[in-house]
């Protein structure tokens, strides 16, 4: 019965003195943190207005024990979500090109595809665009039977319907104009896009294969 006893007694001496121990040493702790300027500092307290800051806890013989972090303000958290939620977007990407595509031939038959039916709008819009301007032009040479561009003295106030007409036509050739631009920068846009979906699979299946 003494030996277990004995045993008892002396872990508990031992815990005793761990506890001893450690507690010199978190007493004897210091403290390293930097400044508004950027300049390191050390000592056994961190001032106040630096107790948010990144900071390093040290031993009694100047071994560092503890990280801490500084508290991230609205806009990091803000931007780390952000970057966070691209790492996100980018692995659900990946994910889509390998579980889509057996190859980048494959993507670059689809890229094909799509550039030429862009193209076959842009060429559509650009014919549209020709017919509109010939038939704005005709409009415009009969309104120069007209006041205000005929300053001849009887020249009669221009029809409300060529007027109308005029207005229509000089909008709808805006339109297609700015249809025509959209179309270009979509043609950019999908081949830049098409070009990275390419370089990104071969890179993905590189380091499956390798």
């Amino acid at each position: 019965m003494k030996m277990p006893i004995r045993i008892a007694g002396m872990a508990l001496l031992w815990v005793a003195s761990a506890a001893a121990v450690w507690a010199a040493e978190a007493n004897n702790r210091n403290y390293s943190w930097v400044d508004k300027n950027g300049e390191r500092h050390y000592g056994d307290a961190v001032p106040p207005e630096y107790a948010q800051s990144e900071r390093r806890v040290l031993n009694n013989q100047g071994i560092e024990v503890q990280h801490v972090e500084a508290l991230k303000t609205a806009q990091q958290l803000a931007e780390q979500r952000k970057h966070e939620q691209e790492i996100a977007q980018r692995a659900q990407h990946d994910r889509f090109l390998l579980t889509t595509y057996t190859s980048a031939k494959d993507i670059e038959r689809l890229r094909d595809e799509r550039l030429d039916q862009i193209n076959g709008q842009i060429k559509a819009t650009n014919a549209y665009i020709d017919l509109l301007q010939t038939r704005l032009k005709a409009l415009q040479d009969r309104a120069m039977r007209f006041k205000p561009y005929n300053t001849k003295p009887d020249a009669r106030r221009m029809p409300d319907d060529l007027t109308e007409e005029l207005v229509r036509a000089s909008n709808d050739v805006r339109t297609q104009k700015r249809a025509l631009d959209n179309r270009s920068k979509e043609l950019l846009t999908v081949r830049t896009q098409f070009e990275s979906d390419i370089s990104r699979y071969r890179e993905l299946t590189s380091n499956t294969s390798s």
